[in-house]
């Protein structure tokens, strides 16, 4: 019987069907190695912006208001908004609603094991930087005000920060 090459043995025949173990081994295994990459890929682009970086490290040890957020970046809402949602759809913080009160936090529990070590190593090495620092000090004094009071000094325009845009009073997120 002379040579074949390997899958021609059964010529003009439909192929068998893939044994169990390679179906397994590609849905299992290699969709989730995709799916670590792209959620590594989303993490990375999230936190390529300074102002994402310093929101993810306010709200890594403790829940936040949106307006608390706001004050320590001297953003506008509607900017601090969209950073929010850029680091909620890479599933780096969990958000939750109290009437008009946005609370956000640090929530790594749907991440891929990757995206975890990546933020943690993040955290452990900025932890002491210099910006960090300062945004830790900032955060002591926002935290020490009432968030109603706050939520209204920014709807009024009370920030020096150029960028920081004035809403009208009712549309403050804390009252």
């Amino acid at each position: 019987m002379p040579p074949t090459t390997p899958g021609t043995e059964r010529q003009g025949q439909p192929p068998e069907p893939w044994p169990i173990f390679f179906l397994v081994f590609y849905f299992v295994i290699w969709r989730n190695i995709d799916m670590s990459f792209r959620d590594a890929l989303a993490a990375l682009r999230a936190l390529s912006d300074e102002n994402r970086l310093r929101a993810l490290m306010a709200v890594s040890d403790r829940e936040l208001c949106v307006c608390q957020i706001i004050e320590l970046l001297q953003l506008s809402p509607s900017t601090v908004s969209k950073h929010m949602s850029i680091l909620r759809d890479a599933d780096l913080v969990a958000s939750r609603k109290e009437g008009r009160w946005i609370h956000y936090r640090l929530s790594l529990e749907y991440a891929a094991p990757e995206v975890k070590a990546l933020v943690e190593t993040l955290r452990e090495q900025l932890r002491e930087s210099g910006r960090a620092r300062q945004d830790k000090e900032m955060l002591r004094e926002i935290l020490a005000m009432d968030p109603s009071v706050l939520s209204r000094r920014q709807a009024e325009g009370g920030s020096d920060d150029n960028e920081m845009e004035q809403t009208a009073p009712n549309s403050s997120c804390c009252g």
